[in-house]
């Protein structure tokens, strides 16, 4: 397995609930594939928010992970070993998918058709920073969000892994795109992408009418990563029967909303997550990531935006960064 023995393997172990201190590089079990599983020897893995709030406690590992003391949700890397009944897949494939859990470690085990064959020339460092931040984008957005050609898309954290997905995805769907970012230099790199316009949202937060003034009447749809107060004033922000997918609370998980003005203009709201999704469900994404998305890398039409890349056993330094919102992309962990 490339440097893992065939008993034990090196993995990121969430110690105790704490700070990035507590995630400990250690030997854990190689696991074994059971029927229609497969074993992935993980060449890299992405951070995520939601790794952070599993880490202090907050958002355990779902049911069906892998591991409930390993964090990480996305992985790139090759299929080691089969289980039983798994036709899909060959032994030496290079895959990339979401996962529940587990992907800080040089191997995992998941469902193999929740997996994606990866594009040629999408080297395992980019592969890992596609998964979770374009199935996210994409489901939210086009399949949720019914995004379609001429509307305009509101994204909200533009400068994260998924407002990065988010944007790129809206114009090869031929959709504006209005991003909002805490610092105007992430706006000016997410222009690079294809933002058409950029908000500095002023204390409040408040950026409504400025997202209605440069749309001419409000957004079509609107990627909310932030929650808390943002979600009010995004709804606001919405024209006549405009979408609002919510995808994240970094801003919390509260907040005081108009129903008369979700009456009046026939707004929608929904709320959405991948990590928890049932069996079914992740297959699902598997397929949208085959079928939609990995064509568009391999045309070079979207592109993983890696701002950094470490080794698994500098996770800890990761979080950290991640963390500071300093960020722009996806933070990669190179494992093995």
């Amino acid at each position: 397995m490339g440097g893992v023995s065939r008993e034990t393997m090196k993995a990121i172990v969430i110690a105790r609930p704490g700070g990035p201190e507590v995630l400990e590089l250690r030997d854990v079990p190689t696991p074994t594939p059971a029927a229609r599983e497969v074993r992935v020897r993980v060449r890299a893995c992405a951070v995520n928010r939601a790794d952070l709030l599993q880490r202090i406690g907050a958002y355990p590992a779902p049911p069906d992970a892998p591991s409930a003391e390993i964090p990480g949700l996305e992985i790139a890397g090759e299929v080691d070993a089969l289980g039983p009944g798994v036709t899909e897949l060959e032994v030496g494939q290079a895959v990339y998918g979401v996962v529940s859990g587990g992907a800080y470690a040089e191997a995992i085990v998941v469902p193999a058709r929740t997996l994606a064959r990866i594009p040629a020339g999408l080297e395992f460092t980019n592969a890992a920073a596609v998964p979770e931040a374009f199935v996210t984008a994409y489901d939210a957005a086009v399949v949720q969000g019914g995004l379609a050609a001429g509307e305009t898309l509101l994204v909200h954290a533009v400068g994260s892994g998924v407002g990065t997905a988010a944007v790129q995805i809206a114009r090869a769907v031929g959709a504006r795109v209005v991003g909002t970012a805490r610092h105007e230099s992430k706006l000016e790199r997410a222009r690079v992408l294809g933002l058409d316009h950029g908000i500095v949202p002023e204390p409040g937060p408040s950026f409504a009418d400025r997202v209605r003034a440069v749309t001419g009447g409000g957004a079509d749809v609107a990627l909310d990563l932030v929650g808390g107060a943002y979600v009010p004033e995004t709804m606001l922000a919405l024209a006549e029967r405009g979408r609002a997918v919510l995808v994240g609370l970094m801003a919390g998980s509260r907040g005081e909303l108009d129903f008369g003005v979700i009456l009046r203009r026939r707004l929608s709201l929904r709320g959405t997550v991948l990590r928890a999704r049932p069996l079914e469900e992740k297959i699902l994404a598997a397929q949208l990531l085959a079928r939609n998305l990995s064509p568009l890398f391999a045309s070079g039409e979207l592109r993983p935006v890696v701002d950094r890349v470490l080794p698994l056993e500098r996770a800890g330094e990761a979080h950290e960064y991640l963390a500071s919102n300093d960020s722009y992309g996806k933070v990669v962990l190179t494992v093995g």
